[in-house]
């Protein structure tokens, strides 16, 4: 068990190649705190790390509200994780990305649909490529990162329950009340977007997480050749845990659950270590969230480190009305373990 001490922070200047792989609401967080060090470290921080190159690989499974109506209309990919992504790494956090995430509330057939939904729908429309209408909106948006789709190739979730049932498609499955054992594809396979498998064999750092584990984090393993190149590289692999159980995906679930079904669709061992919140939620908070029956994940730390995987204990927890991750802290505590990692690896950090 291990935290990251702030007596044992490197002076030392250093640029780093960052891959983070999710989606939902968690990787567009994680990506507000990285992206501070993209262009040097913010001059609140004390530590000299750059982030020289950040990618983004996002899932793209959805087919519910704005982009789910998108998809089935244009025959087009999801934008809606996608669009959020790149306001996350937006320089302009004023104007423009408040633009991106404006949402209509009227109008007819507009009503529910994001402005950013409907550029990336217009794009796409133009170049017939979704993977170009992201880029040249991240251009537009001057983005601090690279931000690619797992896949271009139309694909639909698949849940396989303890029932031995299936469900097909994002929304049902999150809807779905019985526990979700393994999740595929359909077509099964599809080809990456080349620029993820070159940018995760360039990487000092890969993490995965946090986000919805079935939904949001494992069909980025699914996607051909994503996870053989993200077990085989030589980066840090870090899994940033949720901080709460999620209904119909991971109530009950441990960390090590989390990390063992996240191994087992990835075909093998793929983190070095796990950044855990240690802070407990509030009461109120606590009681919020078991109206659905979800809780703050159990921290099995002697499982976790029976997998071969380091637990990094930190205060990751951020409550405005819902359990959310510190950006500026997990980002820091990010890349210093890139730093730390050999000493991480062998030896107990103290607070």
């Amino acid at each position: 068990m291990s935290s990251i001490s702030s007596r044992q922070r490197s002076a030392g200047a250093r640029d780093l190649r960052v891959v983070a792989i999710g989606g939902g609401t968690g990787l567009s967080t994680l990506l507000k705190g990285l992206k501070r060090y993209v262009d040097g470290p913010s001059a609140a921080v004390e530590n000299s790390f750059r982030i020289a190159e950040l990618c983004a690989v996002v899932t793209v499974s959805d087919d519910g509200g704005s982009s789910g109506r998108l998809r089935k209309e244009f025959n087009m990919l999801p934008p809606g994780d996608v669009r959020n992504c790149i306001v996350a790494l937006s320089e302009d956090e004023a104007l423009l990305a408040k633009l991106f995430q404006h949402r209509f509330e009227k109008g007819g057939e507009l009503s529910g649909h994001s402005f950013g939904n409907l550029f990336l729908a217009a794009l796409t429309n133009l170049t017939g490529d979704f993977a170009e209408a992201v880029r040249l909106s991240s251009e537009i948006l001057a983005t601090r990162g690279h931000i690619f789709p797992s896949t271009t190739a139309d694909i639909e979730l698949e849940a396989i329950m303890k029932d031995g049932s299936r469900v097909r498609g994002e929304t049902r499955i999150t809807a779905s009340k019985g526990r979700i054992e393994e999740l595929v594809l359909v077509p099964p396979g599809p080809p990456p977007v080349p620029q993820t498998l070159d940018a995760i064999a360039r990487a000092d750092l890969i993490t995965i997480g946090p986000g919805s584990l079935f939904t949001s984090l494992i069909p980025n393993l699914l996607v051909r050749g994503i996870s053989k190149a993200t077990r085989e590289s030589s980066a840090i692999k870090v899994y940033i845990c949720n901080l709460m159980t999620q209904a119909n995906e991971s109530l009950g679930r441990t960390i090590a659950d989390h990390i063992r079904a996240l191994n087992d669709h990835a075909g093998g061992q793929i983190f070095d270590f796990a950044l855990i919140n240690r802070t407990p939620v509030s009461s109120d908070l606590k009681a919020k969230y078991a109206l659905e029956g979800a809780s703050q994940v159990v921290a099995d730390l002697d499982a976790i480190a029976a997998m071969g995987v380091c637990p990094v204990l930190g205060d990751y927890l951020c409550e405005d009305g819902v359990a959310r991750h510190d950006t500026g802290r997990l980002a820091a505590d990010l890349l210093e373990l890139v730093v730390q990692a050999p000493a991480t690896k062998s030896s107990s950090l103290s607070s």
